[in-house]
């Protein structure tokens, strides 16, 4: 990876307290070395760790203040677990649904503020610059998606502060060899770094109750439905996501879709599949289309811009999808446990809007509450 920085770290500063497998190195600066999962310590004296895969065991001897991921999942559980004024970065704002959260009492966070990490690519500098006391990131996403070298990962694990996460939106990718958490599995884990199991188990909980009152009132049958990415917009070809177990698709499987790209066997553009025009939509011809933007999207926007092009094109409008009027908005790829909930009830709105209409399936407050810390255990 070319980085030109020379910027060092070498001044001891609270993140010195935030030790990686356990021991520090000379000159006040964190170790990068990792404990095996059988060696993970226990609480004593305020410390305690965390093991989740790829990193091993990180040991904490406090809670940390800043924070920063590099994929909006992670965002929503800090966000979740109360942290949001900790939250740094972000590796690209669009990707970020932090519009949400107006809409929860008494949660805020301006995305539109947060330092974008990915600028022409996505430096070492950066990060030295925020000094965050963790990365919510899993650093084999760094190497094999952002072209680090494993040198660069262990540069700023020792000189910063290290990273906990796992690639968990998709399932795809062929270096992700290791352990593949759900979105509350992971949300777990991010819960023990934060010292915040109380707020977990509270989500928990209630995405367990949500998800049965809607799962409780699907229709019998289950539509077909295709995933889509517009290339261009107006779209005149589309990038193919499959619906499978990684948590990008984790609305889709709740409201038990059935995915018309994997059964005429669609390549995920995720794992080198190419796009696909409208000719090879017809011969699927799946009963809903599902068109992912990034962004905060209107519902004006996507009818102007996505909809009315689609039942003007030649061969567009003779998709069933477009005819019955059931061009859904996809939502974004990255979802924690927050924008799940919004995702989900937009999904089977569009979906079902016989059954669930304008419903609102969850309630804002108690979400905004879990958030706040203003609930009961």
């Amino acid at each position: 990876m070319s980085d030109n920085t020379d910027t060092t770290a070498d001044t001891p500063t609270r993140r010195d307290t935030l030790k990686y497998g356990g021991a520090v190195v000379g000159g006040g600066l964190l170790a990068g070395c990792v404990a095996s999962p059988e060696d993970e310590t226990s609480e004593t004296d305020g410390s305690y760790s965390v093991t989740m895969e790829p990193v091993g065991t990180v040991e904490f001897d406090e809670v940390p203040e800043t924070w920063l991921p590099y994929t909006g999942d992670y965002a929503d559980m800090g966000v979740a677990l109360g942290q949001g004024d900790g939250l740094s970065a972000i590796g690209i704002r669009a990707r970020f649904a932090s519009h949400l959260y107006e809409e929860l009492p008494g949660v805020s966070v301006n995305g539109s503020e947060l330092t974008e990490l990915y600028q022409d690519g996505t430096g070492k500098e950066i990060f030295y610059e925020l000094k965050a006391d963790v990365h919510l990131i899993d650093p084999n996403f760094m190497v094999n998606r952002l072209q680090w070298g494993q040198a660069d990962v262990d540069e700023i694990r020792n000189a910063v502060a290290p990273f906990v996460g796992n690639t968990i939106f998709s399932r795809v990718y062929d270096w992700h060899d290791y352990a593949d958490y759900t979105l509350y599995e992971a949300f777990e884990k991010i819960a023990q770094v934060f010292q915040a199991q109380d707020r977990y188990e509270a989500f928990a909980a209630y995405h367990d109750e949500v998800l049965a009152d809607v799962q409780a009132r699907l229709p019998s049958e289950s539509p077909t439905i295709a995933v889509l990415y517009p290339d261009g917009v107006p779209p005149e070809s589309f990038y193919p996501y499959l619906i499978g177990s990684g948590t990008q698709s984790k609305h889709w499987n709740d409201l038990n879709v059935e995915d018309g790209l994997a059964e005429n066997g669609v390549v995920d553009t995720q794992a080198g599949g190419g796009t696909i025009d409208y000719e090879t939509l017809l011969e699927i011809d799946p009963d809903a289309l599902a068109i992912r933007l990034q962004g905060e999207i209107t519902q004006e926007y996507f009818d102007a811009e996505i909809v009315s092009h689609l039942e003007d094109h030649s061969v567009a409008s003779e998709l069933q999808a477009v005819q019955n009027d059931r061009v859904i908005y996809g939502g974004l790829t990255y979802q924690g446990p927050i924008i799940h909930l919004f995702q989900l009830e937009q999904a089977a709105r569009g979906l079902y809007p016989d059954e669930f209409g304008g419903e609102q399936l969850f309630d804002r407050q108690r979400v905004a509450d879990i958030v706040t810390g203003e609930f009961q255990q």
